[in-house]
């Protein structure tokens, strides 16, 4: 049986943990080639030995995304090595968690560009790569906090909104090259990001309840539906919301 990416290049930022790396080492099982980009440089070269040590092939590049010249660098690599690159996943993020009235200028201006800057350059800075090959699949995990309101968070729920719209205005703009743009959105997730609340256990039954399926997922069931996006099974798939949040906004 085929893989479900076999002969595609993917980078994925922010892949040296969490939900990058579940999906960095998932896409290279199933027959990507894949760049781990991201600001932990000797993380990142960890999770890209392994993929190699696996039998599959992985570079590590150094990746802070909200530097457009880090970008350039990155895409250049890909395509100096692999010839294209096919899949985008836009994974790196960072949360904050406090109120309008706490909130500071450094957080918004930290925050954003991280969360939408580097989104936007990504993009930016892939797209001639994909235009050329007449096709691409861009990735964009935004969460549930971009489609609905979460108090004490506005900063964080600005930027995972800005995605979303970002997502859907540039799957229309680059739908003529045969580029597909999606967005995920993710719930509670079992990373690093939630782990203060997830270890406290008034926290995360607080915090747990509000999920029909009662659990956080784990990084791996995110991944899955980022191999959906990036595989030609959704071909038919552009400005769509995937939503893995285990019934939480149905409620």
């Amino acid at each position: 049986m085929a893989r479900r990416l076999e002969g595609k290049v993917a980078i994925i930022t922010g892949s040296a943990r969490g939900m990058g790396r579940a999906e960095a080492e998932l896409f290279a099982k199933e027959g990507a080639k894949v760049v781990v980009a991201d600001v932990l440089e000797d993380q990142a070269k960890e999770v890209a030995d392994k993929i190699n040590k696996d039998g599959h092939e992985a570079i590590a590049v150094k990746l802070d995304v909200t530097k457009a010249d880090e970008w350039k660098k990155v895409v250049d690599q890909a395509t100096e090595k692999w010839g294209k690159v096919d899949v985008l996943v836009n994974n790196a993020g960072i949360a904050t968690m406090n109120g309008i009235e706490d909130a500071t200028e450094e957080e918004w201006d930290r925050v954003i560009n991280t969360n939408a800057k580097s989104q936007f350059l990504g993009i930016k800075y892939v797209l001639p790569a994909m235009k050329k090959a007449t096709k691409g699949s861009i990735i964009n995990i935004s969460s549930i906090a971009g489609i609905i309101a979460f108090p004490n968070m506005p900063v964080y729920s600005a930027s995972k909104g800005a995605t979303r719209l970002l997502t859907k205005t540039v799957a229309v703009e680059l739908a003529k090259y045969n580029i597909r743009v999606n967005s995920i959105h993710p719930g509670i997730i079992r990373t690093a990001m939630a782990k203060d609340i997830l270890d406290d256990e008034q926290s995360a039954k607080q915090v747990l309840s509000a999920v029909p399926l009662g659990r956080p997922a784990e990084p791996e069931e995110v991944a899955y539906g980022a191999l959906f996006l990036a595989s030609d099974e959704s071909s038919y798939m552009t400005g769509s919301e995937l939503v893995i949040d285990g019934g939480y906004i149905a409620l």
